[in-house]
């Protein structure tokens, strides 16, 4: 039986879960109709909601259909709740977007939206509530068409006339539509599921009005993924039952998942195996136990500790990072008497379910914090803790949520040398792009440390939020490489480098010119025309900005983006000043620099040297006892040499060994960004027995950026692509690759051969044939690049690491692959990683030059060069 889930959405008191329970009752899935307002609803399982009578909770239903088995996700519509939500998106097959036809579009609506395009979900919509006043059927399609998509249309019109307005979505449609005068349903199905077209349909869920047609367009229209036969899940929640058991719920997307079956996550010293003890079939507050679960179906496993929301198992990948993310802090005030640490413990499950809570014990100042998305949250988390735990909390003052980043490069050191233990680290701090969060990469040479200790630098690199200096809030957007190191062959263990590490990132940021960040919303403020002096004024002295008012029928729009700090209570002023009739919506718009830096740095009082818990400082070893060295003085005390050099220190550069070749990068860091944040180091084989301290000290101070690297060699650049890795890193060829896989490989070989044209490198393009038994491997010329598929046995990572390791010689090589071991491994090989990422923009870039260099040369215009027809990389 074909297995599809379905998410049901909306803005808070838009009927969604009154919906879900008249599609139960319709389809036989429950006997007794319940009511949200009565409190006896099937899916609000949970007292706190029936009490509210809102969703806190994502919850699932069963609901066997004709030729399809609905498993219903009912995910929260208050915006307190949202990240729940969101991690429910990473596993539905298709969404139900509910929306008030009394109220129409909303603030949060546009979040769902966003959200739902982001996870390219595709989405039916059902208009509610039409049996109101003053509901309106054809307003609302012209609402949805103009604040959502265009492809939004009325499927509770006649066959033809739908047909006639879908066909509009989609040039290939418009094609058979013209020539048929219709579109069959399996046309309309992948429509859908492109998300070209969106079918709209209206009704009453209370009065069971248009329900039927709902529950039909679903069994009709939804989409019908396929599904592998390896077997795969992703897991999008951690609960735990009434009896404290932890219950991992996930979505079988390959294959089978079987009782007692082992499953494995992790990498390196962080990989467990555990076996999946029990299956369990939720539907309500009831389940039923499982031997089988197939794919598509979704369950709840017990017997498994380390799984976490967003976590891909077997042949399935770890899902997107969340985008919502909150915006306020407050203390967490915990009764008298109570053992901090021990209440720690408990309020970690609490952030293991909601990872978003980030619940924190700040040891300077003897607190526990936490981070929340609005008062009603904070609200049901108190009831939660007292359910669970037996403890009356309570919450001080909610504060915005700062971050800090950096404005300019720096290195940073950290030594960690205890009579008998040993590890030094040196990393590179540079800004990263706004919204980029923290990214870490090696190009430490593996005869400088081993492979092993790279990666666990980089494991504790992601493990812990590092404190910025300004107020102690964590950093962000800034891009950490790992450029040297060295470790003892006998005292040297995993302890020592996350010491050395975590202080080699503070010693970095105390020289960094530190930037404090805070927290945008994008706001949509509708009010009547006289008072759109007073919202544009307000707007301006909260440190806003606007687009010019569209003004409608009744109320007068502005659109914008404004600090959170400045909008905090202003919702409560614009329903006093517009006497109920204006209304403010916002989403969250990321973190700018923060308007008033130098106030906000007094008002917290933060000494990042009294910050015991986040020390700059580091400790050497002097007549067989640890001496700790301030950080302003560890660059004089360093054991390792920085592998950054000024022009004009030729002098001070370590030689290269005998038989070692000299490097000099020639180009520029200005013009090219990747290459100025991946650089090589190659002074040669450092011996892990000797100890003398660098005589000179290095120079730490990059704020002018005017520094090189272990210089490149000359010669004609190779460019070594992981095909199959690229495939499904790219989004577009992914979605391509699942339908058909020899199309991507097409595609992306016409898109290597144009970049090839431009750059005028060589392209190796490498895929994976090692399963095919008796496979001899092939290179084959397409349009000027080397296609090779690799013999039987041989993998592209192996054949790619050879040719890395043989071209590296007399070449400047680069290699587009997104695998992280096979980045260290040729970097180690001396050549240079690009991610799959940031290809992809490189390649843009490329197609955009291509376009215009015909557009001048023929007169057209920049679309219809053969790069843009053959494939579109799009970045939203």
């Amino acid at each position: 039986m074909r297995q599809l889930v379905v998410g049901m959405l909306a803005h808070v008191d838009a009927g969604k879960t009154t919906l879900s329970e008249a599609m139960l009752y319709r389809g036989g899935a429950i006997k007794k109709l319940g009511r949200v307002d009565h409190g006896d609803a099937f899916l609000d399982t949970d007292h706190i909601e029936r009490q509210r009578g809102i969703t806190i909770f994502s919850k699932q239903a069963l609901l066997p259909l004709p030729g399809v088995n609905l498993t219903l996700l009912d995910t929260p519509g208050h915006v307190d709740f949202s990240t729940e939500t969101e991690r429910a998106l990473q596993v539905l097959d298709c969404a139900v977007l509910v929306i008030s036809g009394t109220d129409g579009v909303q603030g949060h609506t546009r979040t769902l939206w966003s959200l739902l395009r982001r996870y390219d979900v595709p989405t039916l919509i059902f208009i509610n509530k039409m049996d109101l006043a003053p509901a309106r059927q054809q307003p609302l399609m012209e609402q949805l068409r103009t604040q959502l998509d265009e492809g939004c249309v009325d499927f509770s019109a006649p066959a033809d006339q739908r047909c006639e307005q879908a066909a509009v979505c989609d040039e290939g449609a418009l094609d058979k539509f013209l020539s048929t005068g219709t579109l069959t349903e399996e046309t309309l199905r992948n429509l859908v599921s492109r998300r070209r077209l969106f079918p709209c349909l209206f009704g009453s869920a209370l009065k069971l009005d248009g329900v039927d047609e709902l529950l039909d367009a679903l069994t009709r229209f939804a989409p019908r993924p396929e599904r592998g036969a390896d077997f795969a899940a992703r897991v999008f929640k951690i609960t735990r039952d009434g009896q404290g058991n932890r219950l991992t719920w996930l979505k079988v997307t390959g294959g089978t998942l079987r009782a007692k079956m082992p499953l494995s996550g992790g990498a390196g010293d962080d990989r467990w195996e555990e076996k999946a003890d029990q299956l369990r079939l939720y539907s309500g507050a009831k389940f039923s136990a499982v031997d089988t679960v197939e794919a598509g179906a979704v369950c709840a496993v017990t017997g498994l500790t380390h799984t976490k929301p967003g976590q891909g198992l077997g042949a399935e990948g770890n899902a997107l990072l969340p985008i919502l993310e909150p915006v306020l802090t407050c203390q967490l005030i915990l009764p008298a008497g109570c053992d901090p640490h021990v209440s720690m413990g408990k309020l970690a499950q609490l952030e293991e379910e909601d990872p978003q809570l980030h619940i924190v014990w700040n040891q300077l100042l003897r607190q526990v914090h936490i981070q929340l998305m609005g008062q009603v949250q904070l609200e049901v988390l108190s009831r939660v803790i007292a359910q669970r735990f037996g403890m009356e909390v309570s919450f001080g003052p909610g504060s915005i949520l700062y971050k800090e980043t950096i404005a300019n490069s720096v290195e940073g050191i950290g030594h960690f040398e205890p009579l008998r233990h040993y590890a030094e680290v040196r990393l590179l701090l540079e800004p990263g792009e706004p919204g980029s969060g923290l990214v870490f990469d090696s190009a430490c040479s593996t005869d400088a440390l081993e492979l092993n200790w790279q990666r666990l630098i980089l494991t504790h690199l992601g493990e812990k939020e590092h404190a910025g200096v300004l107020t102690g809030a964590p950093v962000t957007d800034m891009k950490i490489t790992l450029i040297a190191g060295r470790a003892h062959n006998k005292h040297t263990e995993g302890g020592d480098f996350r010491q050395a590490t975590y202080r080699a990132v503070r010693h970095g940021l105390m020289q960094a010119e530190s930037v404090l960040l805070e927290p945008w919303y994008s706001f949509r403020l509708e009010v009547p025309a006289d008072c759109v002096g007073r919202a544009m004024t307000d707007i301006q002295t909260a440190g806003g900005d606007f687009d010019p008012p569209q003004t409608g029928d009744e109320l007068t729009c502005l659109t914008g983006q404004a600090p959170v700090a400045g909008l905090q209570d202003y919702a409560r002023q614009v329903t006093a000043y517009t006497r109920g009739m204006g209304r403010l919506s916002c989403q969250p718009a990321g973190y700018r620099p923060c308007a008033d830096q130098q106030a906000m740095v007094e008002q917290t009082g933060y000494d990042p040297l009294r910050d015991t818990a986040n020390p700059a400082e580091s400790v050497f070893c002097s007549h067989g006892a640890g001496v700790v060295i301030p950080w302003d003085q560890v660059a004089d005390h360093a054991h390792t040499e920085s592998p950054l050099t000024k022009p004009g220190q030729a002098d001070d550069t370590p030689a290269a060994p005998a038989g070692g070749s000299t490097h000099r990068y020639t180009g520029s860091l200005e013009q090219d960004k990747q290459l100025m944040q991946i650089f090589e180091r190659t002074y040669g084989k450092v011996e892990t027995k000797s100890f003398e301290p660098v005589k000179k000290p290095a120079r730490t101070n990059l704020a002018d950026k005017d520094y090189t690297f272990a210089p490149q060699k000359a010669g004609p650049e190779y460019l070594l692509v992981d095909g199959y890795n690229i495939i499904f890193a790219w989004e577009d060829l992914n979605r391509l690759a699942r339908q058909d896989v020899a199309a991507a490989r097409v595609v992306l070989c016409d898109l290597l051969a144009d970049y090839r044209g431009a750059k005028q490198c060589e392209v190796i393009l490498v895929f994976d044939a090692y399963k095919v038994k008796g496979n001899p491997g092939s290179v084959e010329k397409i349009n000027g690049i080397s296609v090779v598929y690799t013999k039987e046995a041989q993998t592209a990572d192996a054949y790619i690491e050879k040719a890395t390791y043989d071209l590296s010689r007399d070449h400047r090589v680069r290699v587009a692959t997104s695998d992280a071991l096979e980045q260290l491994i040729i970097l180690g090989h001396g050549a240079l990683r690009i991610s799959a990422r940031v290809f992809r923009e490189e390649m843009e870039q490329t197609r955009v030059e291509i376009s215009r260099i015909l557009a001048r040369r023929n007169g057209q215009n920049a679309h219809s060069s053969r790069l843009g027809d053959t494939a579109r990389i799009k970045t939203e």
